[in-house]
């Protein structure tokens, strides 16, 4: 569900503020595992939603009246509580409802003040429980309703994640996935119905995963390299060879120098002007998950390469937008950083970006030609920040000795507005 604003506090008809809708979490041991508080609440509802699954667990003498959950929900949901406003509402909710559950999708919809969540045990807790890992050392990865390659930039050699998914066959989709990217010996363990009575658990390798699975899993995975993986690492300046390109393509020893002058910060919103294959917007999201970024391009078959390199990396959330720097840029989410790639003829597109940040904001551009760096001479001496021109060389071999071959220099200004 997208974000909504948080309504204003409602009342009643007799003026008395709305009662907070309450959700409580039941884990797979039902009813006998909750709470004193949580089943205190369930018994004085009204109204009790959630899954069939969860309704079924409770007694037949709670007399609340059982709404299941509309299908789709995520529509119906806002008229839904409308048309049981000033009734005591009860949602159920598997574990933990705060862990990519219905509870944090209430707090975006009702505002946090009407609603109050009693939490189960979390699946990822007693995932961590069966396999004897510690929860702050297990990444935990949510392909709930999202797309598979958000999981590629946590699959690093040794790591261990939990995989969140929607149905059954998101165990087979990440074996597959890991398989494709040469890590098809890592170790798969499938625990379902954790804490119940039927709790189940399945394990094998990616290469070789062909198990059923039932609905409600959560899939843990021992990431191990095959031999001759290369690691791609979620820090800057990815090998050029990542990339499908057509040549126009920030190098990776330039990328580097330019992503860690952008200083990637969780939640904030990069512009990549002039994107190319896309490697500057990619690089910021893939250095956490809550990076935003935005890659401008003029040329159709660049966008549509940059969307699959974006994929292909773990960021398909990458937007792309085709179009001609700065006409689209009242289209554009407001920015935190700001990357200038290509295109830097005139000084009109540096003071379209320079306008647009705000006070904190950061500027890095690099300047491949003459009439480029003229113009990065130019703002450097109005606004200062810090120019560098970059000199790569490459050895190749020639003989016993090798041949260094030099790469044509960028100049690169980087600037923070105070």
């Amino acid at each position: 569900m997208s974000e909504v604003e948080s309504p204003p506090k409602a009342d009643t008809d007799n003026g008395a503020p709305e009662p907070p809708v309450v959700v409580v979490g039941m884990g797979f041991d039902g009813w006998e595992g909750l709470a004193p508080t949580s089943c205190a609440e369930v018994q004085r509802a009204d109204v009790l939603m959630g899954g069939p699954h969860q309704l079924e667990m409770v007694p037949a003498d709670v007399t609340a009246e059982r709404v299941p959950w509309p299908v789709p929900a995520t529509e119906a949901l806002p008229g839904l509580f409308d048309r049981y406003a000033g009734r005591a509402v009860v949602v159920l909710a598997p574990g933990d409802p705060m862990l990519s559950g219905i509870g944090t999708t209430l707090t975006r919809l009702l505002g946090h003040e009407r609603v109050r969540v009693l939490p189960g045990t979390s699946a990822v807790s007693l995932a961590c429980a069966r396999l004897g890992w510690s929860v702050e050392d297990t990444e935990v990865v949510s392909l709930v309703g999202r797309p598979l390659e958000l999981l590629i930039p946590y699959v690093q050699p040794s790591r261990k994640l939990l995989v969140l998914g929607s149905d059954d066959d998101t165990p087979g989709q990440v074996a597959a996935l890991l398989s494709t990217r040469g890590y098809g010996q890592s170790l798969i363990t499938v625990l379902g119905g954790l804490g119940g009575p039927d709790e189940e658990v399945r394990s094998g390798t990616a290469a070789t995963w062909a198990q059923p699975a039932s609905p409600l899993v959560i899939t843990a995975v021992e990431c191990r390299a095959d031999r001759g993986t290369m690691p791609l690492p979620t820090t800057p300046g990815l090998p050029d060879g990542a990339y499908e390109s057509d040549g126009h393509l920030t190098r990776s020893e330039v990328r580097a120098i330019c992503l860690a002058r952008l200083a990637a910060v969780p939640g904030q919103q990069l512009w990549d002007i002039g994107a190319g294959s896309g490697s500057i917007g990619i690089e910021w999201m893939r250095a956490h998950k809550a990076c935003r970024a935005v890659a401008v391009e003029a040329s159709e078959e660049r966008a549509e390469r940059i969307a699959r390199n974006a994929t292909r990396l773990g960021v398909p959330y990458l937007r792309v937008v085709r179009g001609y720097a700065p006409d689209v840029f009242s289209r554009l989410p407001k920015p935190d950083a700001v990357f200038i790639g290509g295109g830097l003829r005139t000084p009109l597109l540096i003071e379209a970006c320079w306008e647009a940040l705000p006070i904190g904001g950061r500027l890095v551009a690099a300047a491949y030609y003459e009439e480029s760096e003229d113009v990065l001479e130019a703002w450097y001496a109005r606004v200062g920040g810090d120019l560098v021109r970059v000199a790569v060389q490459h050895a190749e071999p020639a003989g016993s000795d090798p041949a260094w071959v030099p790469v044509s220099p960028v100049t690169i200004w980087s600037v923070n507005r105070w």
